[in-house]
């Protein structure tokens, strides 16, 4: 049987970013995402806060690099959540997307205190 060409799908960064950023979340010993320069821009100059705030995504011809923002919870192995977080994130953004990623980069921006509302 044979298979009709119909025209192309995009998937949005945004779209992408948003779905790893909701996938991270997920992930226990996680606190929240943070935001680098670009988030801040959106939300202070345009007024709307990003749906993938926390995660930055670069496309190239080999496939997606994602970069991703967080806070960690107070007294989480940071390695093991760095290894989960990386593992889950390529195999979900995959399989949703069908788009190769090369990369998952963790940057961890702080630890989350009991008893504080937010250290970085």
């Amino acid at each position: 049987m044979s298979q009709e060409q119909l025209g192309t799908i995009k998937i949005s960064d945004e779209t992408i970013t948003a779905y790893a950023a909701g996938v991270t979340l997920a992930i226990d010993g996680v606190h929240e995402l943070t935001g680098g320069l670009t988030d801040s821009i959106s939300k202070n100059i345009l007024g709307k806060e990003s749906s993938g705030k926390g995660v930055r995504l670069t496309r190239s011809e080999e496939g997606l690099i994602l970069d991703i923002y967080i806070i960690v919870e107070y007294k989480v192995k940071i390695p093991q959540l760095a290894w989960e977080i990386q593992g889950t994130v390529k195999r979900e953004v995959e399989t949703k997307t069908d788009l190769t990623v090369l990369e998952v980069n963790i940057h961890v921006q702080g630890v989350n205190l009991p008893g504080e509302e937010d250290v970085r």
